[in-house]
């Protein structure tokens, strides 16, 4: 058993991150401000878009991009329950509906197939969620909303650096990133808000503080326009330079922290085949490449004997951590009780719900450390 606990994921920062956060704390100005600017326009090269908006979080970027939107009561929006709840909290706070689209039972992403039955007059946008590094298969989806006039806005929470047919998530549309402590790229906490439509981030660029019509740091001068007028009532999800200046060295190497997740992830898959209780994701069949923001498997309860949560706690007890990634949203107390979902609606999200576990993945570790999780598992299936 291993002698040091492994949690399931880990940031992976440098000297080079720490002295980029010291850097702009010894600056003078650490709320927003150039390093912001910066990061924002590099990530918008890097991922190919028109313009990009970094924010507070990607909770924030999706609150805004609902109220830009203008969804509000009466209007419906499709989603997946197999989720962080955040999108469904923040559908359900603006007054529209949430209507939960089923996933494919081995990606555990939405699809056209799955979604095509759900539209209804009422539909205002679909928000598709690219799942563990894998994207969406959006050409579909996309052609899908285009025929009923429908808006798609992509949760990229898990996609920073994965590419679908060719073009990186976040190229096209409006997509959503987050940069939390666990993902591929990290400010600690942030997210950014990219789009092929500029007057769309413009809009968003307001919302974000306050409805001023500047941010707190004006890009020619350090202090604020005295002609700032509120343009219509805001928020307060910029994203501080101190934070900012992570995301930017970040940025610099996240090809290279993706690919060395992806080595991990390929080592996973060869010491997990002759597993027959562990079914990780299946892989896309159409173009793609993968982030791998997790590495997430499906225990056959029934062949192990044991259910989702007992095999977790016999990793915990052997100093090896997991997630869950995600238990259906559809399922939790407070939409379990206000939407009264009908039992097996969604087969396939109910199905994974029960099975799913984020084993460790990050940057960082060692080959010898997978190696250990698998023994591990090996072990508890054997006893």
């Amino acid at each position: 058993m291993r002698k040091e606990f492994l949690p399931f994921s880990r940031p992976s920062i440098t000297e080079a991150d720490i002295a980029a956060v010291a850097d702009v704390l010894r600056s003078g100005w650490i709320t927003s401000g150039p390093q912001n600017a910066a990061f924002e326009e590099q990530f918008c090269r890097y991922v190919g878009s028109k313009s990009a908006v970094a924010l507070s979080s990607a909770t924030a970027g999706m609150h805004l991009a609902l109220a830009a939107a203008g969804i509000g009561p009466g209007d419906e929006v499709i989603t997946p329950s197999m989720t962080w709840v955040s999108t469904v909290n923040l559908i359900t706070l603006c007054g529209a509906r949430p209507v939960f689209a089923d996933i494919e039972r081995d990606t555990l992403m939405i699809s056209a197939r799955t979604v095509q039955d759900l539209i209804s007059a009422r539909t205002r946008l679909i928000i598709p969620v690219h799942f563990a590094g894998a994207p969406v298969d959006m050409h579909p989806l996309r052609r899908l909303a285009e025929r009923h006039g429908i808006a798609i806005i992509e949760d990229a929470a898990h996609a920073a650096g994965s590419a679908y047919r060719g073009d990186l998530v976040g190229a096209h549309g409006t997509a959503i990133f987050s940069f939390h402590p666990i993902k591929n790229l990290t400010c600690a906490e942030g997210g950014m808000l990219c789009s092929d439509d500029p007057a769309f981030c413009e809009r968003i660029r307001g919302l974000r503080f306050h409805g001023l019509g500047v941010d707190a740091y004006d890009r020619r001068q350090q202090g604020r326009s005295p002609q700032a007028e509120v343009q219509e009532p805001g928020f307060k999800y910029n994203l501080p330079d101190v934070l900012a200046a992570l995301g930017l060295q970040q940025l610099h190497r996240l090809d290279v922290l993706n690919a060395r997740r992806a080595q991990l992830a390929a080592f996973y898959h060869e010491q997990l085949a002759d597993i027959d209780e562990i079914r990780p994701l299946a892989v896309p069949s159409y173009p793609h490449r993968h982030a791998w923001h997790l590495f997430v498997i499906r225990l056959d309860i029934e062949r192990a004997g044991m259910d989702r949560d007992a095999f977790m706690q016999a990793l915990k007890d052997r100093n090896i951590g997991t997630g869950i990634h995600f238990r259906a949203v559809h399922r939790q107390k407070y939409y379990r009780e206000t939407l009264k979902p009908a039992p097996d609606h969604l087969p396939h999200t109910e199905w994974n719900s029960e099975r799913i576990c984020s084993l460790p993945l990050f940057p960082d570790m060692h080959a010898g450390d997978v190696t250990d999780v698998t023994a591990a598992i090996k072990d508890i299936l054997a006893s």
